[in-house]
């Protein structure tokens, strides 16, 4: 577990989350919607969670996936942090996608969680390079990226279905290796 202020810490997702990520997704349900897929009914559930999250411990397990929870000292999780689709040989790279709950948005959670998921790539996992992609209107998003030193490098129309459409995407990267200028932070 990594502290990232005085009431949150980002720590790998684990066995038994479900319960707590159904509340999470829950109560974040309109605050996600314009940004995610769309969700059925089942996806809020803790069955689904759980079985979400034995898959991504399996996926951590084979080096597919390295998924993340910003958990509060109560115990409730305000937020995701994932490293997904990682591909090994010569790409050494994966996909970042992150959110917050909206209570604590616009708070440097996201900021300081994908700092150590940053760090967590480079030191542990030896990657190379870290994509991301945001939606034209996601300006929170494109300043978290570009504030953890992530660069801008396209348009990718129609990327993803997101709430229902095909959208336009901006997408970033970060070199690891050039990327040592940006400090990690600590509470």
């Amino acid at each position: 577990m990594l502290p990232l202020d005085a009431e949150h810490v980002l720590r790998p997702v684990r066995a038994g989350d479900g319960v707590a990520l159904a509340k999470a997704y829950s109560a974040n349900r309109e605050h996600l919607a314009p940004w995610d897929p769309l969700r059925d009914d089942e996806f809020y559930t803790a069955q689904w969670q759980e079985t979400h999250v034995r898959q991504c411990l399996a996926d951590a397990a084979e080096g597919r996936g390295a998924r993340f929870v910003i958990e509060s000292t109560d115990g409730e999780i305000r937020g995701r942090i994932n490293l997904n689709n990682i591909v090994r040989g010569a790409f050494r790279s994966a996909d970042l996608g992150y959110w917050i709950d909206v209570a604590h948005a616009r708070q440097g959670l996201a900021s300081r969680g994908v700092r150590e998921v940053i760090a967590h790539a480079r030191h542990d996992l030896h990657l190379h390079r870290i994509q991301a992609a945001t939606l034209l209107h996601n300006l929170a998003s494109q300043r978290v990226l570009v504030g953890t030193g992530f660069e801008r490098i396209g348009l990718a129309p129609r990327y993803l279905r997101i709430a229902g459409e095909w959208q336009d995407h901006l997408l970033f990267q970060l070199l690891l290796e050039e990327q040592l200028s940006v400090p990690r932070e600590h509470p």
